[in-house]
């Protein structure tokens, strides 16, 4: 039990079980937690927030249930929240009350002080831009396959030559409906001679393809790491969750090094990072997810994801 009255603040979806871990841990430990969906404003949330001669925002969000003080607020577990929508509006109007809405409730939740982010809003769009997460993947020292991201039919059946086999992914994955469920797009192998014009109407991503025997996935939350060997035989492993097994792994120096540059880049405290293990034992860099799972890991493996998570965020700045 703490006697810190300070709210953690838990920002996400409705339908989000990895959050509902972490806020079962938190209230476990008496850490009072505020939870809403961005998404919820102007319907179910409302902000007032002032600010004058002093640093610090004064007045509060407040949901159906639960308000938490703006200058209070210890922590801020930013996962997975709905965009705004003004449904009831015509589009011009629309358009208009979405930014004051992002740039206004955005703006304030982004500014609190003494606030410990897990991430940043503002520092996972940054890391949700792949060219920029391999760029500093490359920086950091990773070790990752020659990629290529184009429009141009030319130049990518001209790669795809020249280091197939080879796969397409997509770069940014937006919310994609089939039959009104949202559906994972897969990673798929691609040659030269199925490159149509059709590439030239937007950016496409081309990477050679790793010959791996494992997929890693290390979840890195503040100063701990948990590294997992994931036992597939797929090309992407989220294809198929019940062909898995997992074996905890301790991650090399050199890797953990990159990783924390990887971070520091960006700003980030948390980080999913996904690697294809080869025959030789390198870990190849395939890419970080600033808002990455992890929790389905926990009961296979017994790593305390859950306790690491719910450790910063009930220490907030002091335990940074």
């Amino acid at each position: 039990m703490t006697n810190d009255d300070r709210p953690v603040l838990v920002v996400t979806n409705l339908d989000d079980p990895t959050a509902d871990f972490v806020i079962a841990e938190l209230h476990d430990r008496g850490v009072p937690v505020v939870r809403f969906d961005s998404g919820d404003f102007p319907a179910s949330l409302s902000c007032s927030a002032s600010i004058g001669d002093t640093d610090r925002w004064r007045g509060s969000v407040q949901t159906p249930s639960r308000r938490a003080e703006l200058g209070a607020v210890r922590s801020m577990y930013f996962r997975r929240p709905s965009g705004f929508a003004f449904p009831h509006l015509d589009r011009q109007d629309e358009r208009f009350a979405i930014a004051q809405a992002r740039y206004g409730l955005g703006g304030v939740l982004t500014s609190l002080p003494g606030c410990l982010y897990v991430n940043h809003p503002n520092r996972i769009g940054d890391a949700e831009y792949k060219p920029a997460g391999l760029a500093a993947a490359v920086a950091a020292g990773f070790t990752l396959p020659p990629t290529l991201i184009t429009n141009v039919p030319d130049d990518a059946r001209a790669f795809l030559k020249q280091h197939g086999p080879a796969i397409f992914k997509p770069i940014s994955v937006p919310l994609y409906l089939v039959d009104g469920k949202a559906q994972t797009v897969p990673v798929t192998e691609v040659t030269a001679d199925e490159i149509d014009e059709s590439v030239a109407g937007t950016m496409h991503l081309f990477q050679r393809r790793v010959d791996k025997v494992a997929d890693v996935r290390v979840t890195v939350i503040g100063e701990q790491i948990f590294a997992v060997r994931i036992e597939s035989g797929l090309l992407d492993w989220r294809m198929d969750y019940g062909t898995h097994t997992y074996t905890p792994l301790v991650t090399p120096p050199v890797v953990e090094r990159a990783m924390r540059a990887y971070l520091e880049h960006f700003r980030l405290v948390f980080g999913a990072f996904d690697f294809a293990l080869t025959d030789s034992g390198e870990w190849i860099f395939i890419e970080c997810n600033p808002s990455g799972q992890w929790a389905w890991m926990e009961p296979p493996t017994g790593l305390p994801m859950t306790a690491a998570l719910a450790d910063l965020l009930e220490g907030g700045l002091r335990a940074h």
